[in-house]
């Protein structure tokens, strides 16, 4: 029984390991991948979607609509007039009861109404396309959140990979060194402060490693989010953070001019700008007239029972062709100040794009700074690591041939331990710095038409 029972348990794990879903990404795979799947990049391209139908929604309102009622009444109990009995030859001063009309009857009507003239109308038009512009806007600037938001958790799982590394090869020699040292402590050629220090060392590691896997599978975690994937989903990652962050080391950059209109901010504040103005146009329009027509055309019969089907009974047509003008006269100057308020909102408006220009140009460079900082740092860091290899194997010979105390080799491995990780940070800041000033760049272009949104939706 129990060999049944481990056998499926075995079954069981190995189907749930071969349902689990693996992936295998270089960065530039990831973000590809992303920019399809992320989940805020689907809901970015259905917000275009959306725009599209609403565009559609109101240029419709503006063209023939036709419409039809069909009615059936039946008088369950019919009512009753009382007329002066004399018209009918009764005694006068008297009244007759009398039943007007049939107790059933039926009709059909179909109208059709076109809109003439409406200036909201025509501003309506205007204000759909606007709003799609500002969709596809809101959807690049999405994609180039995505994009950036990729690299970041990409360089990040990279980092945590290499902390745990290191951590684990210092873990192991100090645990040699440890090992050494109390063997000659053991021996009374060492004081125990030696053993104690190279203690001390040894579980400081050991905390740093355990907090760098942690954050190795947080971090694996947060990229799969950021790709659309299941957070338990197994990936594997393909670039190196030293290859990247070669990769990502050009100071041409530095010299790239910004092209305002096409940074994705200033368009999008473009857009509000538009729509401001489209509403200030919006509120003088209603000061028109409103002209539109329509013409119906209907069918009734009337019977004391329901023979509506028989072909004997006659059936009344009838037909309506209207105009209907409706002319604003007096609104108690609720008009004008709704056009006033819309200009305030339109000023606002134009206020908000002109700081928007000077916000981006201090955003390009401020990136352009610290873009250099995060390479010169990177240069500077690899320095320091290579001093603080040779100064704690300088060290370890020392206090092995008794020339040191484990106090200054403690200082020495510190200050490598210090010296590793600020080259690896240093690594994923030079990437995340020019991932930045590409968001702001606009480079690549992840602009999204709607012409390729209109056939999935």
């Amino acid at each position: 029984m129990m060999k049944k029972l481990c056998l499926l348990l075995l079954i069981a794990s190995t189907t749930a390991t071969f349902a689990q879903e693996r992936y295998t990404f270089t960065l530039q795979e990831a973000v590809t991948f992303a920019i399809d799947s992320n989940y805020t990049a689907l809901n970015a391209r259905r917000d275009i979607a959306k725009a599209i139908k609403q565009k559609w929604e109101t240029t419709a309102t503006g063209l023939p609509q036709i419409s039809g009622n069909i009615q059936y009444q039946n008088q369950l109990k019919q009512p009753v007039t009382f007329l002066p009995a004399e018209f009918t030859g009764g005694e006068p001063g008297t009244f007759t009861p009398v039943v007007f009309g049939i107790q059933q009857n039926a009709s059909a009507t179909a109208t059709l109404d076109q809109l003439i003239f409406d200036g909201s109308y025509l501003v309506g038009l205007q204000a759909a396309k606007a709003f799609l512009d500002f969709s596809e806007n809101a959807a690049e600037k999405t994609n180039l959140e995505v994009r950036k938001g990729v690299i970041n958790a990409y360089g990040s799982v990279l980092l945590g990979e290499e902390l745990v590394a290191i951590f684990e090869r210092n873990k192991v020699n100090l645990e040699k060194n440890l090992f050494e040292t109390r063997k000659v402590f053991e021996n009374g050629l060492e004081e125990e402060e030696s053993v104690e220090q190279l203690e001390i060392t040894l579980i400081d590691i050991q905390i740093q490693l355990d907090n760098a896997k942690r954050s190795r599978d947080i971090a694996r975690q947060m990229f799969n989010v950021a790709l659309g994937i299941s957070v338990d989903s197994e990936v594997t990652f393909t670039d190196s953070l030293d290859a990247l962050a070669q990769d990502n080391i050009e100071l041409q950059l530095m010299g790239t001019n910004l092209n305002i209109e096409e940074n994705v901010d200033f368009k999008i504040a473009e857009n509000l700008t538009t729509q401001r103005e489209l509403e200030l146009k919006l509120e003088k329009s209603r000061a028109l007239p409103t002209l539109s027509a329509f013409v119906n055309y209907g069918t009734a019969a009337a019977s004391n029972e329901f023979e509506f089907f028989n072909s004997d009974l006659p059936w009344f047509q009838s037909s309506i062709l209207g105009v209907n003008m409706n002319i604003p006269i007096f609104s108690s100057g609720m008009r004008s100040a709704k056009t006033k308020r819309a200009r305030i909102a339109f000023d606002q408006a134009k206020t908000e794009l002109e700081e928007t220009i000077q916000n981006v140009t201090l955003e390009l460079n401020s990136s352009k700074s610290n873009y250099k900082f995060a390479i010169d740092s990177y240069e500077n860091s690899k320095k320091n690591l290579n001093l603080a290899e040779r100064i704690e194997a300088k060290n370890q010979v020392k206090f092995s041939e008794g020339l040191s105390s484990s106090f200054e080799l403690r200082q020495a491995q510190t200050q490598l331990y210090s010296a590793q990780q600020q080259y690896f940070q240093s690594m994923l800041n030079v990437i995340n710095a020019k991932a930045d000033m590409e968001t702001i760049l606009n480079t690549p272009d992840l602009r999204i038409e709607s012409d390729s949104i209109r056939g999935k939706y």
